[in-house]
């Protein structure tokens, strides 16, 4: 069934408006043989592949918080198949067969300039088969032509000019199928991380003007069950530093860390429950002894220590790259500082 949603869709390589309905483009959709072999295949973006300009049926979504990837910036999109809904219940977000998150990971040359000439790196689709989702990365070529299906993921080097204007370096990951089950676990099951309520439910520039997302999805008539911002939670942008510390710092740890440290994640047995709305001190891990960070914990006895950052395992592990001993275990090479500090003056700050 989802084969046939994505063949009928892959047919379309302009926008909607202009769509003329094709032959089959490939050998690849002839034999119906799926995942496809290249991210083109799918139809999800037309004219020149790394322009990204999406297609009519493929909707902008931003989450309000993003998950730190070795400094690269991200743009994502959503399909849903001809007359299917997302149904929110009880502050749950549920998809149909046939949805496909479409998350591109890219490195403009100076993160100072991010609009300006930028490298995609990689582009990672989260399909929602038949019995449930499935994850497929796909790994750009050096023209930026295409991308191309790779289940073992790999390992690229890339550099950039970073915010202080220093050159970097750094060996990128791409994931192998099998990995992203680890960040992407919910009770043992493949679960998305970004497309929940909380992280939803806020304000997004359109083509048409600025809207909420869930409401905007709600009026394309892709989503039901929502009643209103007001009705749902919502979360801010960490990066934002205008906003309350506690909160900034709540979000950073949410989209980071809560989709392993949350009861519904493979580290619940940690007690170390990070999600937004955790108001328990010990579950935020506040004069916490660890079940089991082993040579994780360096000397520190606790996760966090009140007012001492860098007497905290959790501000240890985070500025650590060693394997072992940095945490998240999975989709970073490198320290992320701002990260780091915005975590110490949040501990610093606890009485």
């Amino acid at each position: 069934m989802l084969a046939l949603v994505i063949i009928t869709f892959a047919c379309k390589t302009e926008p909607a408006s202009s769509v003329k309905k094709a032959e089959v483009l490939d050998d690849e959709l002839a034999d119906g043989r799926f995942p496809y072999k290249r991210l083109s295949t799918y139809g999800f973006f037309f004219g020149e592949l790394n322009q990204l300009n999406p297609v009519e049926e493929v909707i902008l979504y931003k989450p309000a918080s993003s998950l730190f990837t070795d400094y690269a910036l991200k743009s994502r999109f959503i399909f849903f198949p001809e007359g299917e809904k997302a149904v929110i219940a009880s502050n749950e977000l549920s998809f149909p067969e046939g949805t496909v998150l479409i998350k591109n990971f890219y490195y403009p040359a100076d993160l100072r300039k991010p609009e300006g000439n930028r490298r995609i790196i990689e582009t990672r689709l989260l399909i929602n088969e038949e019995e449930g989702w499935e994850a497929y990365p796909y790994i750009w070529n050096d023209n930026q032509t295409e991308a191309t299906l790779k289940v073992v993921g790999g390992q690229i080097e890339v550099s950039f000019t970073d915010y202080e204007g220093k050159d970097q370096v750094i060996n990128y990951l791409v994931p192998n199928k099998n990995q992203c089950k680890t960040c992407h676990n919910k009770s043992e099951i493949l679960a998305p991380i970004g497309v929940k309520v909380q992280h939803l439910n806020n304000v997004l520039e359109y083509k048409s003007g600025k809207a909420n997302q869930l409401a905007y999805w709600t009026e394309l008539e892709k989503l039901e069950g929502f009643e209103g911002e007001k009705s749902h939670p919502s979360m801010i942008n960490y990066e934002d530093k205008n906003l309350p510390l506690n909160d900034r710092a709540m979000a950073y740890l949410d989209i980071n860390c809560s989709h392993c440290h949350s009861a519904n994640g493979p580290a619940s047995t940690s007690g170390l429950f990070l999600t937004y709305d955790q108001k328990d001190p010990r579950k935020l891990g506040i004069n916490k002894i660890p079940v089991a960070a082993g040579n994780g914990a360096g000397t520190f006895d606790f996760d966090i220590v009140l007012g001492k950052a860098d007497e905290s395992i959790i501000t240890h592990r985070m500025n650590s790259t060693e394997v072992g001993i940095a945490m998240p275990e999975l989709g970073r090479t490198t320290v992320h500082k701002e990260g780091v500090q915005l975590i110490k003056d949040w501990i610093n700050g606890m009485k």
